[in-house]
C-alpha cells in the first residue's frame, strides 16, 4: 500500500492550518451553506458536548467580538434552553457586532454585560468563546484580564475551537491562555491543538461536524495528520503460512564501544520485537565479548577496520541499517554512514546526525534510498539551520535534506520531503528516560526492513512507542518497552481497533 492510500483512508485524522480551515468555511459558505447555520451547528456542537460531561450548573459564557464570540451567543442560547443558568459577557459593544456573529447575538434573549472578572463569581463553569483559532496578536487589556481570572478560578472551562491565546498553526501562547478541561473544534483538529506548549490547555478535544462537505476537504490538498493507527495499520507486516525470516527483513545494528554497547543493544532488541526477521549487531572487535554476553536471537558480527565494515554490508538479505546509537561522534562514523547510505535503507540516529553537524550538507548529499532521521531538539538544532514552530521546522527540514524526518519530544512531528506530516497527539511523559530513542530508532528500523513505506513506518513506530509506555506506567526504563511490543501489536489485531 502506498504513502497516499493509507493516508487517505484516515479523513477524521487530518489537521487543517488556519488558513486552511477559513478555506473551508468560505467554500461551504459559497456552495449555498448559510454562514449562521454553520455557526449554529457549531454552538449546538459545543452545548451538546457541554451537556453530555457536565450536571446543570450556573455557566458564564465569554463572548468576543468575532465568530468565536457569535458561536458563544449559540452556546449560551442553547445551555439556557436547557434550563442552564447563564450569565453572557461580550467583549465589545453588542452593536459593533457584524455578519453572523450579530445574527446570533440577535437571537439571545438575556441580557449582556461588559467582560469582568466578576462574571465568573457564582459561575460553576465558564465558556471560552473570546478568540478562536485565528488568533494573531497578543492578549492585552480586557481580554488578557479575564484570561488570567480564568486560569486561577478553578472552575471547569470550555473552549471554543481552542483556548484563548493559543494560535491555532503553532500551539505557542500569545501572551497567556487559561487552561481548559474541554476543548471543542469544528470540521478539524488544528496544529495547535497537539503542539506544546498548547496542548497542554486543551483538555479533551472534541471534533465536531458543523456541516460542511466532505468535498471541500478533498479540495484543499491537506497533508497534516494526527497520529492514529488508521493511517498504518493497513501497511503493518503480517505473518503468513509462507513467512520466513528473510521476508522480514534482516536489519543491522552498528554499535559502538564496550563502553557504550546499551544503546545498540537496545535498539536491536525493539527491532527483532517490532517484527524483523533477524537483526545482526556489528560491532568493532574489541566490543565483541560484551555484546556476544548479552545478546542471544541477535547476532554479533564483528569488524577490525573500514573495509571489515564495508564487507558486513554486501549480504544483500541485510537490508536495512541502523547508525548512530552509542556508536561515538567522529569521522569513523561518518564514513559508516556514507558506505550504508550507498545501497541500504537507513535510520540515523544521535551521534549519526551530530557527525555531521559542521558539514549537513554532506550528510544529505549522501542520500541515495529511503533514510530516516530521527533528531531530538538538541541534535535537530545541530544539524538544520531553520527556524520557526515545530511543526515548521520539521517540514523544512525534510525538504532541506530529501528525507523523512522525525523530531522527536512530547509533541513529535514526522514530516515528508513532501510536505506530508503526521504529529503523535500524546505522549506519556515517562518515555523521558535514558534510551527511549535508541528503542524508538530500533522499531522504525524493524519496519522499514519490512518495507513500510518510511513515513508510515515513522508514525507507526512513534505511536507504538508511545503506547508500550502508556501501557507500562510509572517506573517505565527503556529496556521495558521492546517487552510490551506484543501487547502492544496483540491489541492492533483486536476487531475493535478496525476503523
Amino acid at each position: 500500500m502506498s504513502t497516499s492510500d493509507a493516508l487517505a483512508r484516515c479523513r477524521d485524522r487530518l489537521v487543517f492550518s488556519i488558513d486552511q480551515m477559513a478555506k473551508a468555511d468560505a467554500a461551504a459558505i459559497e456552495s449555498g451553506i448559510p454562514g449562521i447555520a454553520l455557526m449554529e451547528n457549531a454552538g449546538a456542537a459545543v452545548a451538546r458536548a457541554i451537556t453530555t460531561r457536565f450536571a446543570p450548573r450556573p455557566a458564564a459564557v465569554l463572548c468576543g467580538p468575532g465568530n468565536n464570540g457569535g458561536d458563544g451567543f449559540v452556546v449560551a442560547r442553547r445551555l439556557a434552553s436547557a434550563g442552564w443558568p447563564i450569565r453572557l459577557g461580550l467583549l465589545g459593544k453588542r452593536d459593533a457586532l457584524k455578519g453572523d456573529a450579530a445574527l446570533a447575538a440577535a437571537s439571545w434573549p438575556g441580557p449582556v454585560e461588559p467582560i469582568d472578572p466578576s462574571l465568573l463569581g457564582g459561575a460553576g463553569l465558564a465558556v471560552d468563546a473570546l478568540f478562536g483559532a485565528g488568533l494573531s496578536r497578543q492578549l492585552e487589556g480586557p481580554a488578557r484580564t479575564i484570561v488570567e481570572a480564568l486560569k486561577v478560578a478553578g472552575m471547569p472551562v470550555v473552549a471554543v475551537d481552542i483556548p484563548s491565546g493559543m494560535h491555532g498553526d503553532t500551539g505557542q501562547l500569545l501572551g497567556d491562555a487559561a487552561p481548559a478541561r474541554l476543548t471543542v473544534t469544528f470540521h478539524a483538529a488544528k496544529p495547535g491543538h497537539y503542539l506544546l506548549p498548547g496542548r497542554d490547555h486543551v483538555g479533551e478535544l472534541v471534533v465536531a461536524d458543523i456541516g460542511i462537505p466532505g468535498w471541500v476537504t478533498d479540495s484543499l490538498d491537506v497533508r497534516l495528520w494526527a497520529n492514529d493507527p488508521c493511517l498504518w495499520r493497513p501497511a503493518l507486516p503480517r505473518r503468513t503460512s509462507g513467512s520466513h525470516k528473510y521476508s522480514h527483513g534482516h536489519p543491522l545494528v552498528a554499535g559502538g564501544g564496550p563502553a557504550s554497547s546499551g544503546a545498540a543493544r537496545m535498539a536491536a532488541r525493539a527491532a527483532l520485537r517490532a517484527g524483523a526477521g533477524a537483526v545482526t549487531v556489528l560491532c568493532p572487535e574489541a566490543a565483541l565479548p560484551v555484546y556476544a554476553a548479552h545478546l542471544t536471537a541477535i547476532m554479533v558480527a564483528p569488524y577490525r577496520n573500514e573495509a571489515g565494515f564495508a564487507r558486513l554490508l554486501e549480504d544483500p538479505r541485510r537490508n536495512a541499517v541502523l547508525l548512530g546509537p552509542g556508536a561515538g561522534v567522529g569521522e569513523m562514523l561518518r564514513r559508516q554512514v556514507a558506505l550504508a547510505l550507498k545501497n541500504k535503507a537507513c535510520v540515523l540516529d544521535a551521534d549519526a546526525l551530530t557527525s555531521f553537524s559542521d558539514r549537513p550538507q554532506e550528510l544529505f548529499d549522501l542520500v541515495r534510498g529511503r533514510c530516516l532521521m530521527t533528531p531530538h531538539e538538541g541534535e535537530f538544532r545541530r544539524l538544520f539551520r531553520v527556524e520557526g514552530d515545530k511543526l515548521s521546522r520539521t517540514r523544512a527540514a525534510a525538504a532541506q535534506s530529501g528525507v523523512v524526518v522525525l523530531l522527536k519530544g512530547a509533541d513529535t512531528v514526522i514530516a515528508a520531503p513532501d510536505g506530508s506530516a503526521v504529529i503523535q497527539p500524546e505522549a506519556p511523559a515517562t518515555l523521558a528516560t535514558a534510551g527511549s530513542g535508541d528503542v524508538l530508532a530500533g522499531i522504525a528500523l524493524a519496519l522499514i526492513a519490512q518495507h513500510m513505506p518510511t513515513l508510515l513506518a515513522a508514525a507507526a513506530a512513534v505511536w507504538l512507542h508511545a503506547d508500550a509506555a502508556r501501557r507500562f506506567g510509572p517506573g517505565l526504563i527503556a529496556e521495558d518497552l521492546p517487552e510490551l511490543l506484543p501487547e502492544v501489536f496483540a491489541h492492533l489485531d483486536q476487531p475493535d481497533q478496525e476503523r
